[in-house]
């Protein structure tokens, strides 16, 4: 699946145990318990080892300085929600930049059918560009329905919501992004 396969059981063990301060054991055992599930996420969103490791790593630091070290009440969703906003974070102000870098105006781009304008890199990069458009509470639904691929018993805990919430949720983000997508593509939606 992956094009790199990521050494997940080097991040944790016996050894790293033992040099770990007692009252921070916690943190290892969330990053043993979701952390190959958080790396598949992240992968699926950001596409780039690169880019996986250093959300993995951010998101794990940032649970073991949660308010001066405490345990946060529900931790494994904190992990998901904390890897999730760094990622989209990420796609945000990559985004951003390749706007500024680009040179030609969106205006002066010759029409071209789908399949000769964007090939599926390009399409992909724009999907993960609208995904991270969306509202929090729509984003997150489909970050976890669609690109880690959890089942809507899961996502109902993990943002602690109902399933048929979460429902409802991914289908107006599907429709949004729908409609996003054809006004890109010069369609209309009628």
């Amino acid at each position: 699946m992956f094009g790199h396969a990521l050494r997940y059981e080097l991040l944790g063990g016996a050894d790293l145990c033992a040099t770990v301060e007692e009252e921070q054991v916690w943190v290892l055992s969330a990053m043993q318990s979701c952390g190959q599930e958080l790396i598949t996420l992240l992968w699926r969103i950001l596409g780039n080892e690169q880019d996986v490791c250093d959300v993995y790593q951010s998101t794990f630091l940032r649970l073991a300085h949660f308010q001066g070290g405490q345990k946060p009440e529900h931790v494994k969703a904190y992990v998901y929600r904390t890897a999730t906003n760094t990622a989209i974070s990420m796609l945000r102000s990559r985004a951003s930049e390749n706007r500024r870098i680009s040179d030609a105006p969106q205006q002066d781009r010759v029409a071209a059918s789908p399949e000769q304008e964007i090939s599926q890199k390009q399409l992909i990069a724009a999907m993960r560009s609208y995904i991270a458009q969306l509202p929090e509470h729509l984003r997150n639904v489909v970050t976890l329905r669609d690109l880690a691929e959890l089942s809507y018993g899961q996502i109902s805990k993990i943002l602690g919501i109902t399933a048929g919430t979460a429902r409802v949720y991914r289908c107006k983000a599907i429709a949004l992004l729908g409609a996003w997508m054809s006004t890109e593509n010069g369609t209309t939606s009628e």
